[in-house]
């Protein structure tokens, strides 16, 4: 058995800088108060189970982080309604949003703020769609497919931008570019929000997926990216396995195929990958 792993497999920056200041807070341990994250720091239960483990506590709400207490603003981001009300109430906050979805809040507020209608392809229930949402003060049009946006009855008297939550998969972005172009009248600017490091997976998991038998995606059930990831190597026609660890693997089904590639989602950490890529070794 041969197997292909991909170079960009585990950690995107976006992820990383994150950690890293949830890290320095709990080394140096410089504010008073506990800390929390609100939701997910990253959608990798793993990591997340680790830092429950430092003493770093996970909220689902807002109001179940009482005033003294540090949060640190998970890599998705938060709405701006929300990050307002936790400073106003005495909570200190401490941004780790990664720096392309914050990018990409403000190319919309931008576009927005000029009296432009906002068409969002991405998961409506996504923390960062969420994120993005508030950051437009008008209306908002948000799908997951170019079926979705296609049933889409959009006023031709208005104007429209169109954006994509950072991780959604730039080809059908682009397909959904030119279906809203061939709208007769229609006032489109497009804005480009979805990540380098959400192409560059993408599209190395299409390479690998051309060379592969089977392709082994490892992340988190709740990670949109290792979720598109999936996708993506389904769409090339090559079967593909979305797992969280190397326990999930079926080894009696992986000896079957000559030939696997292996490639994880931007919040995947690189030590479940590593103990993964052990697994094919020894088949």
């Amino acid at each position: 058995m041969e197997f292909i792993r991909a170079k960009s497999a585990g950690f995107c920056m976006g992820v990383s800088l994150a950690l890293h200041k949830l890290d320095d807070i709990i080394e140096k341990n410089d504010v008073s108060g506990d800390i929390y994250i609100l939701g997910s720091i990253i959608h990798n239960p793993q990591v997340v189970a680790e830092y429950a483990e430092k003493g770093v506590i996970t909220a689902e709400c807002p109001e179940d982080i009482p005033s003294g207490s540090i949060v640190v603003i998970r890599a998705h981001g938060i709405t701006k309604q929300v990050q307002l009300s936790l400073s106003q109430r005495g909570i200190h906050v401490i941004d780790a949003t990664c720096p392309k979805v914050k990018d990409a809040c403000l190319l919309i507020e931008e576009n927005t703020d000029k009296g432009r209608v906002l068409l969002l392809f991405g998961e409506e229930t996504h923390p960062e769609v969420k994120c993005l949402l508030s950051y437009t003060p008008g209306d908002t049009v948000v799908f997951d497919s170019l079926e979705e946006c296609q049933k889409c009855d959009l006023n031709p008297d208005l104007k429209y931008c169109l954006a994509a939550q950072t991780t959604q998969d730039k080809h059908v972005f682009d397909a959904i570019s030119r279906d809203l172009s061939k709208r007769k009248g229609l006032d489109l600017v497009v804005l480009d929000t979805i990540c380098n490091a959400t192409r560059m997976r993408q599209g190395e998991a299409t390479k690998i997926a051309d060379k592969s038998d089977f392709v082994i995606v490892v992340g988190g059930y709740n990670s949109s990216n290792t979720r598109r990831l999936t996708q993506v190597v389904e769409t090339s026609g090559t079967a593909a396995l979305h797992v969280e660890t190397a326990d999930e693997l079926p080894l009696d089904k992986l000896r079957q195929f000559q030939k696997i590639g292996l490639t994880a989602g931007a919040s995947t950490p690189k030590k479940i990958v590593d103990e993964i890529q052990a697994v094919l070794e020894s088949l």
